[in-house]
């Protein structure tokens, strides 16, 4: 039984860190003041993505063709990439982050779109193949829990720091970098 949580969490763990998810868990921490929204939103979509790859183990990568998921997800993060270098001046004049007003919906689309096919989601199934899936799916999401907090705080420590313009060109160039990155 402890295998069964330990074994995913370390893996899932390292394979997570420093990620793509994480980099853009940090970007958005970094453009809303409500972070518990966005974590909130985070883990509900790896727990939705996760949860469906360990209940259906292998079979998922069978549903989906991973290069149409790889599409989707960056089209996603490049759109992301644009909207924030478009309207950075807007939204710096109204204090609303246009389309992070809600962070809980923007962790939640961008995490979810892009987890599918994610090396750390075909490892979650994976180990629900040899694993009890509740515990496999506990593993997973304590280390994608802890991952994303760490991600969080460091948006906010970095915003902070940083001038909102700075940030905003910053933010927009890394979606923009991470979309294309899909493409190859």
């Amino acid at each position: 039984m402890v295998p069964d949580i330990v074994i995913p969490l370390i893996v899932v763990g390292l394979a997570e860190l420093g990620d793509k998810t994480q980099l853009s868990t940090l970007l958005l921490a970094s453009k809303t003041e409500k972070h518990l929204h966005l974590f909130l939103g985070v883990i509900l979509a790896f727990l939705i993505v996760d949860g469906i790859a360990i209940l259906a183990g292998e079979w998922i990568t069978h549903v989906v063709p991973r290069d149409l998921i790889k599409i989707l997800s960056g089209v996603v993060f490049i759109i992301l990439g644009l909207l924030t270098l478009i309207f950075r001046t807007k939204m710096e004049e109204t204090k609303s982050n246009y389309y992070f007003e809600n962070p809980f919906y923007s962790g939640f689309i961008l995490i979810f779109v892009s987890e599918w096919g994610d090396k750390t989601q075909i490892a979650a199934g994976l180990f629900a193949t040899k694993y009890s899936g509740l515990m496999v799916l506990t593993g997973v999401i304590m280390a994608l829990s802890l991952l994303s907090i760490i991600a969080i705080y460091s948006g906010k420590f970095i915003s902070d720091k940083v001038n909102r313009e700075t940030l905003a060109k910053i933010a927009g160039i890394s979606f923009i970098l991470l979309g294309i990155a899909f493409f190859f």
